[in-house]
C-alpha cells in the first residue's frame, strides 16, 4: 500500500508539472502569435517585437503589455519619427545633418525641462490661492462682525 500511495503521489507530482508546461507553452505561443498579427495585419513602422522588448526592458517584470498598447506604442513611435522628419525636411538643404537632427529633437528632448516647469509653476499658483485664502480671511474678520 505504501507503494501505491507514493505512485500516486509521483503521478500527481508529474502531472502537474506537465499542466504547468503546457499552460506556459500556450502563453508563449499566444504571445507570439498576437505579435505576428499586429506585424502582418496592421503595418506597423516597426518590428513589433523589437518595441515590446523595448517597453520591457523600462516596466517592471510582473507588468503585462495588453496587444492593444503594443501597437500603439509603435504607430505612436512611427507618427514622432515623421514629425521629426517632417521638421528636418523644413531646412533649406540637400542633406540632412547632426545638428539639424538635434534641432529637430529639441522638444521632445525638453519635455522632462517642461514637465518640471510645469509643477513648478502649479505649486507657486497653489501658495497664491492659498495667500489668497488667507486675506480673505482677514477682511471678512476685520469686516464683517
Amino acid at each position: 500500500m505504501n507503494n501505491v500511495d507514493v505512485n500516486e503521489q509521483e503521478n500527481t507530482q508529474v502531472d502537474m508539472e506537465n499542466k504547468e508546461v503546457s499552460e506556459e507553452t500556450t502563453e508563449a505561443t499566444e504571445s507570439t502569435s498576437e505579435d505576428e498579427e499586429l506585424e502582418k495585419d496592421d503595418k506597423l513602422p516597426f518590428p513589433n517585437a523589437r518595441v515590446v522588448r523595448l517597453m520591457r526592458e523600462s516596466l517592471d517584470n510582473h507588468k503585462q503589455i495588453k496587444s492593444i498598447v503594443k501597437k500603439e506604442m509603435n504607430l505612436f513611435l512611427g507618427s514622432i519619427v515623421k514629425t521629426i522628419c517632417r521638421k528636418m525636411n523644413d531646412f533649406e538643404y540637400s542633406y540632412v545633418d547632426y545638428g539639424m537632427f538635434k534641432q529637430s529633437i529639441e522638444t521632445f528632448e525638453n519635455i522632462q525641462t517642461i514637465e518640471l516647469e510645469k509643477i513648478r509653476i502649479i505649486k507657486a499658483l497653489d501658495k497664491i490661492k492659498a495667500d489668497c485664502d488667507v486675506l480673505t480671511n482677514d477682511v471678512e474678520r476685520k469686516f464683517h462682525t
